[in-house]
């Protein structure tokens, strides 16, 4: 039986069957370990599978880009189980091409519009609380659901990036879209 952990981090966004919080290892962990050691999950964010100890690391980094940007992943939780489902959110890393939401979701939890509820609500609080021009999404080739979700919440090709030095060798797509006027 799932044990599901009550996480003490408040809802920053909510839609019809989500909860978006920040990132919380006491509650997120185990979850995200599953969700990051599963091959076809991280086949196209880097490919690296992850034990615990990576889980935690890579956990600790996306909370630290929080604290220095104000924004990042946030953890997703489905609101009718109370379950840790992914990480879907904001973020801007040291040279990356530009301000991106992204999205992970554990394999259990795809293929239900998880992804695009949430990356949505996410373009939205970029656009209107972030201040954003434009929204990108770095996806790897290959990767049809990720370019499935960035065209249901408006986003259109704009790019292509040949790797993403220091994360991935894999040519990526870059969609995105500008900040409705």
């Amino acid at each position: 039986m799932t044990k599901f952990l009550q996480s003490l981090n408040p809802t920053l966004l909510e839609t019809e069957r989500l909860i978006l919080r920040e990132i919380d290892i006491k509650t997120d962990l185990d979850m995200w370990v599953d969700m990051m050691s599963d091959a076809d999950t991280v086949r196209y964010i880097g490919g690296e599978l992850m034990d615990r100890a990576k889980s935690w690391r890579q956990m600790a980094m996306l909370i630290g880009h929080y604290k220095i940007r104000g924004y990042g992943f946030l953890a997703v939780v489905e609101k009718s189980s109370g379950q840790f489902i992914g990480r879907i959110g904001p973020w801007y890393p040291e040279g990356w091409p530009a301000p991106e939401v992204g999205w992970t979701l554990h394999r259990d939890y795809t293929r239900k519009g998880y992804a695009k509820e949430a990356a949505r609500a996410c373009v939205d609080y970029a656009f209107n609380e972030l201040g954003w021009e434009q929204v990108i999404h770095v996806i790897a080739h290959g990767n049809i659901g990720s370019i499935k979700t960035a065209e249901a919440i408006g986003s259109i090709h704009i790019g292509e990036l040949e790797e993403i030095p220091g994360v991935t060798k894999m040519p990526c797509h870059i969609y995105g879209q500008d900040r409705p006027r």
